[in-house]
């Protein structure tokens, strides 16, 4: 628990439309947003806008997709929140390592992270203690509210968006 009691939430973000897997982009952690995914993803953040969201900290990928994703989120929210890249959101990372990497926000009212699938569904799932993963798609987001780090099988889900329902209330 933690020393306040206070209730703080957690807004999981999938990277947003990027250039496909293929020989344009041999690595694939250099793949950036298309400009369709940008354009909807600053859509979708004024939709988080709409809605109030305020986020202090958020934490991203360090791949080009996450990140220029999370960068989006950093402009189009007011107060800015700010930003820290972590390999512990690179696909493939284990649970306890997103954990290990929220440790030190553990007092931080908002915290975003902006990474992957299928990671971040099961990251998601584990949080509310989910028998199967939380479906995201591209751009998608959601809201868990929690009252301790970590907040495994104890984290409440708010609400989940679908990028196209963020778009719309951006509009």
């Amino acid at each position: 628990m933690s020393a306040s009691g206070r209730v703080r939430s957690l807004y999981i973000v999938r990277h947003a439309i990027a250039a496909e897997r293929g020989p344009d982009w041999p690595d694939d952690s250099k793949r950036p947003l298309t400009h369709k995914g940008t354009a909807r993803m600053r859509q979708a953040v004024a939709g988080l806008g709409r809605l109030g969201v305020t986020i202090d900290t958020v934490l991203t990928s360090p791949y080009t997709r996450a990140a220029e994703t999370a960068q989006l989120l950093v402009d189009g929210l007011s107060p800015a929140p700010s930003l820290s890249v972590t390999s512990a959101l690179e696909p493939g990372q284990p649970f306890d390592a997103v954990l290990r990497a929220l440790a030190p926000f553990a007092r931080t009212d908002a915290v975003a992270l902006v990474g992957h699938e299928p990671d971040l569904g099961e990251l998601a799932g584990k949080l509310i203690g989910a028998a199967a993963p939380v479906a995201f798609k591209k751009g998608g987001v959601c809201r868990l509210e929690y009252v301790r780090l970590p907040p495994r099988g104890v984290a409440r889900l708010v609400w989940h968006a679908t990028p196209k329902m963020l778009r719309a209330l951006g509009k």
